[in-house]
């Protein structure tokens, strides 16, 4: 079922919403749920015996990309690292040892910054350092995300060596004069080296980010991109909306305003990026993703068992994330934990022997409920009456009146379909997602001001 884009129903439907990595999401966390909450729910999920997922945030870049949003330490002085990581190690430590050594590990992420910072004796350190304290299960996705520039062939053929499988290369357009506006040069021939790279290399799939709301882009000149990468041959596809929001990163202040392109520029763009991915034989995932027919994501979405967590779109439904690293967020059964944003902070609690937890939130019932509901929206493109149902022993039309009363509205533009005990998303709501998922948001209902990215 291919995507469809409504220009009218995107400009109507274009509202700030979560963006439902969690549900609910980092907004409703709190200080008040800490490191001993977290030794709880870890001493928990030993007894459900569920597999587990690992994400390692690396937070150095040798350059600063002015678009940027994320938590990074800029430096050209290597040797900045050597001690973070020793925390790291440390923090490894001290929560490996309220967990059960006979859970495998089924996913692994570094992500940053920019993880190829490190050196190649430092990957084979860190990832030693990981394994001493998990085991992984033989078929585990192994991922790290990659800054093109910096990627070297040696590089690449250690993190093979060491267990990796799996890389996303942040691209964001290939277009000179955008790549100079926000301090981000990689001409076409280092994408294509380094794509060629991976694999001889032997990486079982390469993902390629893009960025669309760029200064200087246009529809034209995306499209350039766009059939550039088309030709790269990447097996998934991220394409972001660019977020500008000086007022939070003040770097983004270095980008000359004047040449953002207009609200409805974007729209074409995306409109754009949409029906050529689609024709090149890519399938919609959602929220940004796209992927090969045959690739795990497009199977998974197929068979209704796609999830979503901090990390994005996962295979791997029940497994639980554990998060290591300033800013890092772990996603157990009922339970979200963030470590310290702040490398001072973070170094502090782990120096002392604490798990640097500083804030978190535990899911009641209705929330279980209501995340299944809006994962299975966002995910798999609708939601059965029945298996809620069975899950949770309610009946879903009495518990979701008010919200099945909401969704006529929606199925009157013909974003869903709601029938036989379904509510199925269609083709032209699948831009729109996020609107559907926000229905079913008890948090959202009661929030005066929503101060979230817009839906599209």
């Amino acid at each position: 079922m291919k995507a469809k884009f409504n220009r009218e129903l995107v400009k109507k439907y274009d509202r700030p919403g979560p963006r439902y990595t969690s549900y609910p999401p980092a907004t409703e966390f709190t200080e008040e749920v800490g490191a001993q909450d977290y030794v709880s729910k870890l001493t928990e999920s030993n007894e459900r015996k569920t597999p587990l997922s690992l994400y390692f945030h690396i937070p150095f870049c040798e350059q600063r990309c002015l678009y940027c949003g994320c938590n990074v330490i800029i430096s050209h002085r290597k040797g900045i690292e050597v001690p973070y990581l020793e925390r790291v190690y440390r923090e490894i430590e001290l929560v490996s040892r309220y967990i059960d050594p006979t859970r495998k590990v089924e996913q692994l992420h570094w992500g940053g910054g920019t993880p190829n910072y490190l050196d190649e004796e430092q990957i084979r350190q860190f990832f030693a350092k990981i394994r001493e304290h998990f085991t992984f299960s033989d078929d585990a996705e192994i991922s790290v995300e990659l800054d093109p520039r910096f990627a070297r062939k040696e590089q690449l053929r250690v993190l093979k060596e060491v267990g990796f499988n799996r890389v996303s290369l942040g691209v964001q357009d290939l277009d000179p004069k955008v790549q100079e506006a926000v301090n981000r040069i990689h001409p076409l021939p280092v994408i294509r080296r380094v794509m060629e790279d991976l694999r001889e290399t032997g990486f079982q799939s390469v993902n390629i980010d893009l960025i669309y709301g760029l200064p200087y882009q246009s529809k034209e000149s995306f499209e350039r991109t766009v059939e550039q990468v088309i030709e790269l041959n990447p097996d998934r596809l991220a394409v972001y909306s660019f977020a500008y929001v000086p007022w939070i990163k003040p770097h983004q202040k270095l980008i000359p305003q004047d040449a953002l392109p207009s609200a409805e520029e974007k729209l074409s763009i995306l409109n754009m990026v949409i029906d050529r991915f689609q024709e090149a034989g890519y399938v919609y995932i959602g929220m940004d993703h796209f992927a090969k027919p045959e690739d795990e994501l497009a199977v998974a979405q197929r068979q209704s068992k796609l999830w979503r967590n901090f990390q994005g779109y996962t295979t791997r439904k029940g497994v639980e994330l554990l998060g290591f690293g300033a800013t890092s967020i772990g996603m157990l059964h009922d339970g979200y934990f963030q470590n310290y944003k702040t490398l001072r902070e973070y170094n502090v609690a782990v120096d002392e022997g604490r798990i640097p937890i500083f804030r978190g939130y535990l899911l009641d019932e209705d929330d279980l409920i209501r995340r299944e509901v809006i994962m299975d929206i966002m995910c798999n493109l609708g939601v059965s009456f029945d298996r809620i149902e069975r899950e949770f022993g309610i009946d879903f039309a009495t518990y979701f009146e008010r919200e099945l009363e909401e969704l006529s509205s929606l199925e009157e533009d013909g974003l869903i379909k709601v029938e036989s005990g379904r509510i199925s998303i269609l083709p032209v709501g699948r831009l729109l997602i996020r609107n559907v998922a926000m229905v079913f948001d008890a948090h959202l209902r009661k929030k005066k001001e929503v101060r979230f990215s817009r839906t599209v």
